[in-house]
């Protein structure tokens, strides 16, 4: 039995979770005590988030090269421009549908900066905060501007100083790894909380939130994306979008990590008959780089919790949170569930404190069984559209231009 259960998928563990807590929230609402399970499992990532996004950003900063890779400007132009416009979308859907959620704690009456001149000297004196304290208190801004800092001066120094750097950033993510393994138990704490105090009913908020989360992600998918396909190639782009989202959306819905599914979009890329001089670095690029469906929940988790709290949130603060999400996003493509951990880096621009923020992450965790595995289906599969689009743009544009759909025919054939 124990070998069985160790051998379930985290999202398997984690749908189990949910239905003990509410479980346990329905029939033994005074066993308060299981509550600190969830407090336990918020409060290690509370701490292990800054300390992540910190050395992310560091170690991905410090491995560029200047005037490396030329040939990847395509692809890289549209992984950049993709994941703004996705950020952007979520911003458009919350506004249009506005959704609140379940925090038994959280206290309304926030306020979010509203004028320019205080928003923009909110975020540089927060940016500037002593680094250390910074990762003490969970500041994410200053986070953010430090470590990109040390990141662009650590570019210039040697190869062996970069793996160091490298190899500590992995040993963080394996730790957060580890505390993330434990979400199964966390969740059956912050479930057994919201149903003890809101009852089955307050978790019907959470399918609202689902709901958003992956209408807009299908709406980025089948519609933006798409479009931003044709603009390139000046072709019909479903054929290839539906391609992609089948050969390569599907499994990475089920690995739940974009990285996982680097050897998949490598052979749908030589179906395609794609140049591999190129793919072979675009598609890993992509797995960490082209993070689409992490800056759709980023942006759409932040202003739920912000209409929660009952903010008024001025477009020009939620234009920042556009640019924010697309740029922390950045990395996180590859590690299950690692979108939710850059949550609390954009409720800092609206000063929403970090115990509200990682509130919010564990709400994550809980329709994460759903919202992260589409997440990684449409990160992954625009991967491998996005690697196509821009060696046929590329190709257009030179003159020789492909027949797009007869590619995808024969690559289904083979």
């Amino acid at each position: 039995m124990i070998e069985k259960i160790k051998e379930m998928s985290l999202i398997k563990k984690i749908a189990i979770g949910i239905v003990i807590g509410a479980i346990l929230g329905w029939l033994v609402p005074s066993w308060t005590f299981l509550s600190i399970l969830g407090d336990l499992f918020v409060g290690a990532l509370k701490a292990i988030a800054p300390l992540l996004v910190f050395m992310l950003i560091m170690s991905s900063l410090s491995k560029h090269k200047k005037g490396s890779q030329t040939h990847m400007k395509t692809v890289v132009v549209l992984y950049l421009l993709a994941t703004f416009i996705a950020a952007l979308t979520a911003v458009i859907a919350c506004y249009i549908f506005p959704v609140k959620m379940i925090l038994p704690d959280a206290v309304t009456g926030h306020k979010a900066p509203t004028g320019l001149k205080e928003i923009l000297t909110g975020i540089l004196t927060s940016a500037v905060m002593n680094p250390f304290q910074a990762l003490a208190e969970g500041n994410y801004l200053a986070v953010l501007f430090w470590s990109s800092m040390l990141g662009f001066t650590l570019r210039s120094f040697g190869e062996s100083t970069k793996k160091v750097i490298s190899d500590l950033s992995g040993a963080v993510t394996e730790v957060v790894q580890i505390v993330i393994q434990f979400a199964p138990i966390g969740i059956i704490g912050l479930v057994y909380h919201s149903v003890a105090e809101l009852g089955i009913k307050g978790l019907a908020q959470y399918g609202k939130l689902i709901i958003l989360v992956v209408g807009t992600m299908l709406f980025v998918a089948y519609i933006v994306y798409p479009f931003m396909v044709f603009v390139m190639i000046r072709q019909n782009p479903f054929p290839l979008t539906f391609y992609c989202m089948k050969e390569s959306g599907i499994p990475a819905f089920f690995t739940r990590s974009s990285a996982v599914n680097i050897p998949i979009n490598m052979e749908l890329s030589e179906k395609l008959q794609l140049d591999k001089t190129s793919y072979s670095i675009s598609i890993p690029l992509g797995a960490t780089a082209n993070s689409g469906g992490a800056a759709m929940t980023i942006s759409i988790m932040t202003l739920a919790t912000a209409w929660t709290l009952g903010m008024q949130v001025p477009f020009f603060l939620s234009f920042l949170l556009c640019l924010l999400s697309a740029i922390s996003a950045t990395g996180v493509s590859g590690i299950a569930g690692g979108s939710l951990l850059l949550i609390p880096l954009a409720c800092s621009l609206f000063n929403i404190s970090n115990d509200i923020a990682m509130q919010v992450v564990g709400v994550g965790f809980i329709i994460g069984v759903i919202q992260d595995s589409v997440e990684t289906a449409v990160n992954s599969a625009s991967d491998l559209l996005f690697t196509a689009t821009a060696e046929f743009a590329d190709l257009r544009r030179a003159g020789k231009p492909v027949d797009v759909n007869q590619r995808v025919r024969e690559a289904k054939q083979m």
